[in-house]
């Protein structure tokens, strides 16, 4: 694609050929040199490439501004326009085929250098400047090399003729408007073609805007023959419209949605990372109070257990006491087969190679074989797929099977579990109050004291009668 265009613009820029003609234009005190208007590229555009419509040629002249080839001189918006908006060819030198990724130290230069031109045209941006203040602060060590070069550089501008100077200046700054470019403006360098070149290109060294050699070769280069550029096909046209197409269908969500959801998943599983919450009882590994693993291992979760579960079908799946009182649930359904079936498939992964094929038919013959005394519910591709994979029995023969009724689960019985009675007064109980708990602690003192004062008061008549 860069070459077809390097083409187009090598042949605007030839005059025995009818290329587009540049001219010198006198302005208000001063001559603007090598322009050309923007008519002038859209009417050759339509006369050399076979362009009916004008609109389509000033697509294509956005399209080769926006990489950098043709840029304008007034301001620093990479478009094009079809009037008399004076325009300037790239030089060579800065076209992206040669692979340019200028790194930030350039660009310190490059402003460095600016700042160092007392000219009204040269002053730089508000953004410009804050961008220079920020690359001081971040290259504080080697600013004085950076100034240096800056220096440098000016010394060697001032030398040259002021037509051509003023050409350079101009061809420089449009080629930090693309890699730098205005804020609001469309980044075209993040379409990542100078990564795919140098990729197919390993040994080429890494160079700077200003012929510094950012990356040395500690070895003698070895030289590599040049591969022919094969012609694009049809079938490769193909396979990048696939591509294409593909990309386009993607789900792709805002890094805000995915921020909010990273800190939502936080904020829910904070009190459970022991790094940012202490655990209750004490960490056994610390104060060697076991406590904590007692409680984990008992039969009657923790509030802070019970809660868990509620997160997710995986937290109940993974906790033990979970899945007990997610069984005991779907019995009083009458659907606890599907949860034994799951159960089963999990530990058919973990057995031994010798006994899977016992294990296969076990499980077929319990849950899927016709007559079965727990016939699970499975849509008619699952079985059909099981049945297949029963012949040949392996561990995940009932990968299909497993995944429709999680699914099932999750989507029903899971939903009815967390408004259930059963786990809504296992929540609730471990929630009372401490408070509570000790008022009714006080009221049963206070009333087995005053049964006790009762019955010895009747046991001290009964004796003073006799």
């Amino acid at each position: 694609m860069l070459f077809q265009i390097e083409d187009i613009i090598t042949k605007m820029q030839d005059d025995k050929t009818g290329g587009v003609p540049i001219r010198t234009v006198k302005s208000f005190l001063s001559k603007i040199p090598s322009v050309v208007t923007g008519t002038d590229i859209v009417q050759w555009l339509m006369k050399n490439l076979s362009i009916e419509d004008p609109v389509e040629a000033i697509h294509l002249g956005s399209l080769i501004a926006a990489q950098g080839y043709i840029f304008p001189i007034s301001d620093h918006v990479l478009t094009m326009k079809d009037d008399g908006t004076f325009y300037r060819f790239q030089a060579p030198y800065f076209w992206p085929s040669n692979c340019w990724e200028p790194e930030n130290t350039d660009y310190a230069i490059y402003l460095c250098k600016r700042t160092m031109q007392n000219k009204a045209r040269l002053e730089l941006a508000d953004y410009e400047a804050e961008n220079l203040a920020r690359l001081q602060r971040a290259f504080a060590r080697k600013w004085e090399f950076i100034f240096m070069q800056a220096e440098a550089q000016v010394k060697i501008d001032r030398k040259k003729d002021k037509t051509e100077r003023k050409i350079l200046d101009s061809q420089e700054r449009a080629f930090w408007d693309v890699h730098r470019p205005v804020p609001g403006c469309v980044n075209t360098t993040e379409m990542d073609i100078r990564k795919c070149r140098r990729l197919k290109n390993p040994q080429r060294v890494k160079k700077s805007v200003y012929g510094v050699t950012e990356e040395s070769q500690s070895q003698s280069p070895v030289h590599i023959p040049s591969q022919p550029i094969r012609k694009t096909t049809k079938e490769d046209i193909r396979k990048q419209i696939t591509f294409l197409n593909a990309q386009i269908d993607r789900h792709c969500l805002k890094m805000s949605k995915v921020a909010e959801s990273l800190i939502a998943y936080t904020e829910q599983y904070v009190e459970y990372d022991p790094l940012i919450t202490p655990a209750e009882p004490s960490n056994p590994w610390i104060s060697d109070d076991v406590t904590l693993w007692d409680t984990e291992m008992s039969k009657e979760p923790s509030q802070q257990r019970v809660k868990r579960w509620g997160f997710s079908f995986d937290e109940v799946l993974k906790d033990q006491v979970g899945r007990d009182q997610f069984l005991r649930f779907l019995e009083s359904e009458f659907s606890s087969e599907n949860l034994r079936f799951w159960l089963a498939v999990q530990d058919l992964k973990k057995q031994p190679l010798q006994d899977v094929a016992k294990r296969v038919e076990e499980i077929w013959q319990e849950f899927l074989a016709p007559g079965a005394p727990s016939a699970i519910n499975l849509d008619s591709h699952s079985y059909e797929i099981t049945s297949q994979n029963v012949k040949d029995g392996g561990r995940y023969t009932f990968e299909d099977a497993q995944e429709h009724i999680y699914k099932l689960m999750k989507s029903d019985s899971y939903a009815r579990f967390l408004r259930s009675n059963a786990y809504q007064d296992l929540l609730l109980a471990k929630k009372k109050p401490e408070s509570e708990q000790g008022r009714r602690t006080s009221l049963e003192k206070f009333t087995r004291s005053v049964g006790k004062s009762l019955a010895g008061k009747r046991l001290t008549g009964l004796m003073q009668s006799s």
